[in-house]
């Protein structure tokens, strides 16, 4: 009897156990292809966020054109008002006009401000001589004499680049970006 025994323990000692790197291999077999989607899913997220980021930063780009051409279209017709010929400060040297400033005159200003990057010919500007209640009463007659104020409003239609990210904001793929200044004519 005892022999019977010592034959049972031997067929179980046979049975090997594997080694643990032997077990890791096993197991990294079946995962092989597990790790290969996992890097599309994440590659596909971030591309998807790269991609995203790179559209917002042209339209943060763009805003500052249109804000900054805003501001400079503004000052620059208020410094061309209509008294500037009378003194001759409106000499047609740069950047002064040949006399004041029309919308005409605002809106080739704000073309030629227009750097690299941006479509020249989606700016639109629209410039504005509001009549205020408390202005002065010169202002109902001459649009642009000093006192009086110059508005001036430049729209862009900006245009994303990325399938992504334009149909998350608008339909067409464009927006468009404004932005608006207002001064007092000093000269």
């Amino acid at each position: 009897m005892m022999h019977q025994n010592t034959k049972a323990f031997r067929m179980r000692s046979s049975t090997r156990i594997p080694h643990p790197t032997v077990v890791s291999l096993l197991c990294a077999k079946d995962e092989q292809g597990s790790s290969l989607v996992e890097f599309a899913l994440i590659f596909l997220v971030m591309m998807a966020m790269f991609l995203g980021i790179i559209d917002f930063c042209r339209a943060a780009y763009s805003y500052h054109f249109v804000s900054e051409a805003a501001r400079e279209a503004t000052r620059w017709a208020a410094v061309n008002g209509s008294t500037c010929s009378g003194d001759n400060s409106c000499n047609g040297t740069a950047p002064m006009n040949s006399g004041p400033a029309s919308a005409t005159d605002i809106q080739t200003y704000v073309t030629n401000l227009t750097p690299s990057g941006i479509d020249s010919t989606k700016i639109t500007t629209t410039p504005t001589w509001p009549v205020l209640a408390n202005g002065p009463t010169v202002c109902s007659t001459t649009a642009n004499a000093p006192g009086c104020t110059v508005k001036v409003e430049v729209s862009y239609t900006f245009g994303f680049i990325f399938p992504l990210v334009y149909k998350a904001f608008s339909s067409t793929g464009t927006i468009t970006l404004s932005s608006s200044s207002e001064m007092i004519i000093v000269h």
